[in-house]
């Protein structure tokens, strides 16, 4: 399986642990096994303490760890920089970075204030663009990106509000910039997870209710877990899907099928 995936010593940047919830952790799970080289980023000096621990309690070694903040410019080419300076190539990139402000999730999406909207956006999707600017330089050997995107992207989904928004933009950037990317083997997909409970869930008002209708009408009557999301996220980075580009990949028990 390994020479199938040829994962392993590929320098890959996990962004978005936030605790052993997260999406980001699920995926550097799956890739830890298949042998490949982990770059983290943290925004803030708890988060590398969270991320920190989580690794020595599971006897995981990075590579690298950087701090990034992806609402500034500056703060990622400089990561970035680092990143390249200290491993020379990168192969990949997983962006699992979203956030939106707690009372444009609980409030009426009508309502959604103009900062609040500009920050998703900024936050969710556009950073996805910055981020895979700065990294592309140390691509050279081509490589993948792929993003966290969620199916309140493609359906209104109560309670996920301007996320859904953001979203939507993600999706439609994985698109534009898979176009532009494809040219220097370079690839772009998203992964449309299903209900998990990660950290950001806390803040959609619904999920308990979504968790229970997927139980319900999915065709395989469950929801999925943090390793299954991992574990397609390694496919979608490994040679596996070497011909797969621009894609939203959905991994949520078959739910966004039903009508």
């Amino acid at each position: 399986m390994e020479d199938l995936l040829k994962i392993k010593g590929k320098n890959i940047v996990i962004m978005g642990v936030a605790n052993e919830r997260s999406l980001a952790w699920g995926v550097a799970k799956s890739l830890f096994k298949a042998g490949a080289n982990l770059i983290f980023t943290y925004r803030l000096d708890r988060s590398l303490s969270k991320l920190t621990k989580l690794l020595s309690d599971n006897s995981y070694d990075a590579k690298l760890i950087v701090q990034c903040d992806v609402n500034s410019d500056d703060s990622i080419k400089n990561a970035f920089q680092e990143i390249g300076s200290k491993v020379g190539v990168i192969h990949g990139v997983v962006h699992s970075v979203a956030f939106a402000h707690s009372e444009d999730l609980k409030g009426d999406f009508i309502n959604t204030s103009r900062e609040g909207y500009a920050f998703a956006q900024d936050t969710s999707a556009y950073s996805l663009i910055a981020v895979a600017r700065e990294a592309k330089p140390y691509m050279t050997e081509g490589g993948t990106v792929t993003t966290m995107s969620y199916l309140g992207a493609e359906r209104a989904v109560s309670g996920y509000n301007v996320m859904g928004v953001a979203k939507a933009a993600l999706e439609s950037s994985v698109k534009y910039l898979a176009l532009e990317m494809g040219k220097d083997n370079i690839r772009v997909n998203a992964i449309s997870a299903g209900a998990i409970r990660t950290l950001a869930a806390k803040g959609v008002g619904s999920f308990n209710a979504i968790l229970h209708k997927i139980e319900e009408t999915s065709p395989l009557k469950r929801n999925v877990t943090q390793d299954e999301v991992g574990d397609m996220t390694l496919a979608m980075i490994s040679e596996l899907s070497r011909g797969v580009t621009g894609e939203i990949i959905y991994v949520d028990s078959g739910y966004n099928i039903l009508g």
